[in-house]
């Protein structure tokens, strides 16, 4: 690669042309587009929603604001604008606002240019300096925005307050020729937010009472939470019509899609000598969870239900089966349903509720959140317990209808006939597995629905068999000591409840 040029005049033996922010970003969209290069690698089911309308904007050189609830990666989306943007761009050497060398900005590039000619020394800026964004808070003012006149510099240098000299400039001056983003744009007080107008329209700042005009180049984008419009600030409308585009984001269409963003958010690849396996049947019902909560009536679905949301229950599951695994002294374990009593705190924290749900308490209400999840995914694999069908030998020999049940009515027998099963969160596999292992009936039923890999993965599936069970109240769980989970015949334990 050759050497970048040093000094103006070897910039201009290279061709070099200036052009706007918003252009260079076109050219470089086209160019991705042509090659069929990834727009916003790790944006997981945006391809044929979000991700056009986002192409369109910067097609269109349009600021836009992405509108959407909590954890619909808006903040990750903006940041990876800088993608649009040259890697490497010439800029006067010092100059506060990276001057373009051919269209001088300030008086200190001015001056640079008048002394040194076409040796003005020439600075290469990164694109990842070249994108920059403010988190608006109640208590951000003008001067962090744009900037205000420093009364020192004014008398120290003996300058009138009209010369630009003596301005301390904001962050958005200083991200000129780049992207600047305001994150929860409704949280900035009103006041503020007209501050903005001259910047998305005239394309230029004013500082205080002076007419100190610079024109900018930059590229502004926002994101908001509709929450936000009613509950802690709202746009203006002068505002709102400055921003040309208007993008609506959205939670995973599908599960798969949200398995996908959680396995690469979540961190489960851990360095403590313990390998954790999760069975795909697991992560299934990790974004089975948040699909419930985006559901729950206990929620405040206003709010929102983040991916994080997954992303926290699937680490603390897996550092549940991590801590067993460590206790026990076995190099590999797998995640357990019993882990998610352990777990729970990585739903608890994530959820919004409304009155109903602060009456139930956020910890029950996590619980019955992962028993929905649970429930959900053991209606998606396993037949209906209640339902009766039509079985391929019952049509055959006439004899009519047969219940689904019938599935499960050796595990049923097994429970009614005094039996029940405990199991450990701490538990080493093989006491596990052998346990499980004891219900009638339950091995084959697990394997036929949630087709395991392996032994191990074998005796989590029936564990999940049982728990669905439960949470169709065909058989009764008890949870004791802490750790410890039994399974029983649910009529017994209900004649066992009225004769206590």
């Amino acid at each position: 690669m050759a050497p970048r040029p040093q000094t103006l005049k070897e910039l201009k033996a290279t061709g070099y042309r200036s052009r706007s922010v918003k252009d260079e970003m076109r050219t470089n969209l086209i160019r991705m587009l042509r090659e069929g290069e990834t727009l916003f690698p790790g944006i997981v089911g945006y391809e044929h929603t979000v991700e056009p309308q986002i192409v369109n904007a910067v097609l269109s050189r349009h600021d836009f604001i992405l509108l959407g609830l909590r954890g619909q990666a808006k903040t990750r989306i903006l940041r990876s604008l800088a993608r649009f943007l040259d890697e490497w761009m010439p800029a006067i050497a010092g100059c506060p606002l990276r001057s373009d060398p051919f269209v001088p900005l300030t008086h200190h590039a001015r001056a640079l240019l008048e002394t040194h000619g076409e040796d003005t020394p020439i600075e290469w800026i990164d694109r990842d300096l070249r994108y920059q964004e403010k988190l608006a808070t109640p208590d951000v003012t003008i001067a962090d925005l744009i900037g205000d006149i420093d009364p020192i510099k004014a008398a120290t240098l003996k300058l009138d307050y009209s010369d630009e000299r003596v301005i301390h400039y904001g962050i958005i001056p200083r991200t000129n020729r780049g992207i600047f983003a305001i994150n929860e744009l409704p949280d900035l007080q009103p006041r503020i937010q007209v501050g903005l107008l001259n910047i998305l329209e005239e394309k230029d700042i004013q500082i205080r009472g002076f007419p100190v005009r610079i024109p900018l180049d930059v590229c502004v984008v926002f994101s908001a939470n509709p929450e936000d419009y009613t509950n802690r600030g709202n746009i203006i409308t002068p505002l709102r019509d400055r921003i040309n585009s208007q993008i609506i984001t959205h939670y995973p269409v599908s599960r798969e899609h949200g398995i996908q963003i959680t396995g690469q958010e979540a961190w489960v690849s851990r360095d403590a000598g313990v390998t954790v396996v999760i069975p795909e049947f697991m992560r299934e019902l990790v974004e089975e969870v948040a699909i419930q909560a985006r559901k729950s009536e206990y929620v405040d679905q206003n709010s929102g239900v983040s991916a994080r949301l997954p992303v926290a229950l699937i680490e603390n599951l897996v550092s549940n089966a991590e801590r067993r695994g460590l206790r026990t002294g076995e190099s590999r374990v797998l995640t357990r349903v019993c882990d998610l009593a352990n777990a729970v705190s990585g739903v608890s924290g994530k959820v919004e509720l409304v009155l109903e749900g602060e009456q139930e308490g956020a910890l029950n209400v996590a619980r019955a959140l992962l028993g929905r999840g649970v429930k959900a995914l053991f209606g998606q694999r396993f037949p209906d317990a209640y339902k009766p069908r039509k079985t391929r030998g019952a049509a055959a020999s006439g004899e009519g209808e047969q219940l689904a049940g019938s599935e499960y009515r050796p595990i049923l027998e097994w429970f009614a006939s005094g039996h029940h099963i405990e199991i450990a969160d701490d538990m080493p596999t093989a006491e596990y597995a052998k346990r499980l292992g004891q219900v009638k009936g339950l091995s084959a039923l697990a394997a036929k629905y949630l087709e395991p890999r392996d032994a191990d993965e074998a005796a989590v599936a029936q564990e999940l068999v049982l728990e669905g069970l439960h949470q169709n109240s065909i058989l009764s769980r008890e949870r004791t000591d802490g750790s410890v989970t039994a399974y029983k015949d649910m009529l017994k334990s209900m004649l066992s409840g009225l004769g206590d």
